[in-house]
């Protein structure tokens, strides 16, 4: 936790926006991917990796503004 709270925001900020969502045209790659788990057809490993990267950094965002919010003097 202590490397998380060393991270600045800004930075996990934008990298959640640009790889985080990821080609933007036609659609976020990660809300194509969130479509397919709730639709069933997530079964290719290239695709389940593929989640795993774009939902990477929106974790990290999560995480980080989690222990902000949970009042982490050291997180900010």
């Amino acid at each position: 936790m202590n490397q998380l709270d060393q991270l600045p925001l800004l930075p996990i900020i934008l990298v959640a926006l640009t790889l985080g969502l990821a080609p933007f045209v036609p659609e976020p790659h990660i809300w194509e991917k969130l479509k397919m788990l709730v639709a069933g057809d997530l079964v290719r490993p290239i695709d389940i990796f593929d989640l795993l990267l774009h939902a990477a950094p929106w974790a990290l965002l999560l995480a980080k503004l989690a222990r902000l919010a949970l009042g982490h003097p050291t997180a900010a």
